[in-house]
């Protein structure tokens, strides 16, 4: 590979890395090449896993994500916000399922404060901790298999056991919140929120700025499954195309 292609490639990561879902034309007008060359080195850079080739475009692939103690220490002011936005949607509800993540947690942890008398079903030990600290909720927690680094079980026997039950609300975090619909990292995790959305009336997202036009490995919705997307600023581009055309609500929870 030639000196000036490489170059090119760091280039296009680097513009990526900004803006996490460009169109080729846009990419060719700022790095002063063609659109073929462009395209050339799109599909190049997505046979490596270093992107995700969109529709006239490309999207950022997202590495894995850090473990759960890392996690909670990002975004944290944001996390807050959203949970202070989310838990008044909430109102009036008495059965909640909500899955695993950082902000499901500050979520949670809202819930506590705010609402009495509702049961709550989980498979995140953290959601299930702090929401003990109210005695009027009633905790339900799924069985299945237990990863450590998520801090929730998994696997087809957990999804069996949502399946005995229905909820006014499924709360779920996302890895990625992509023009697509919402990822998640794990594929185990992704299926448990499948059978929630299932199971409930109503559901809703919660997720900061960060997980903007990314990419993860499992998709568990298309956006026209998901009523609400909670998060701290709107989102912009090809996302916002895509949640407008499938009308979801926005609620914007401003830092």
């Amino acid at each position: 590979m030639s000196r000036k292609k490489i170059a090119r490639h760091k280039a296009i990561i680097d513009e990526l890395t900004i803006n996490p879902s460009m169109r080729v034309s846009e990419l060719a007008k700022t790095l002063k090449v063609t659109t073929e060359t462009i395209r050339r080195d799109l599909e190049e850079l997505a046979e490596q896993n270093l992107i995700s080739r969109t529709y006239g475009g490309a999207l950022l692939r997202q590495a894995a994500e850090p473990v759960l103690n890392e996690r909670h220490k990002a975004n944290l002011a944001e996390r807050t916000a959203i949970a202070k936005k989310a838990a008044p949607t909430l109102k009036g509800a008495k059965v909640l399922m909500i899955g695993s993540g950082v902000t499901t947690v500050e979520v949670a942890k809202r819930i506590a404060y705010e609402m009495n008398n509702i049961t709550v079903i989980t498979h995140a030990f953290g959601v299930a901790t702090v929401l003990s600290f109210n005695p009027t909720i009633k905790v339900i927690m799924a069985p299945g298999i237990y990863h450590g680094e998520e801090g929730a079980t998994h696997g087809s026997q957990t999804c069996q056991f949502l399946s005995d039950y229905t909820a006014d609300w499924a709360i779920l975090g996302a890895s990625s919140l992509a023009p697509t619909g919402p990822a998640d990292a794990l594929t185990d995790a992704a299926d448990v929120y499948k059978q929630m959305i299932r199971q409930s009336a109503n559901n809703m997202v919660v997720a900061d700025h960060s997980k903007f036009d990314r990419m993860a490995t499992a998709r568990y919705a298309r956006w026209n499954e998901i009523d609400h997307l909670v998060t701290d600023r709107q989102p912009s581009g090809p996302l916002k195309k895509a949640l407008m055309a499938d009308k979801v609500n926005i609620i914007e929870a401003a830092v």
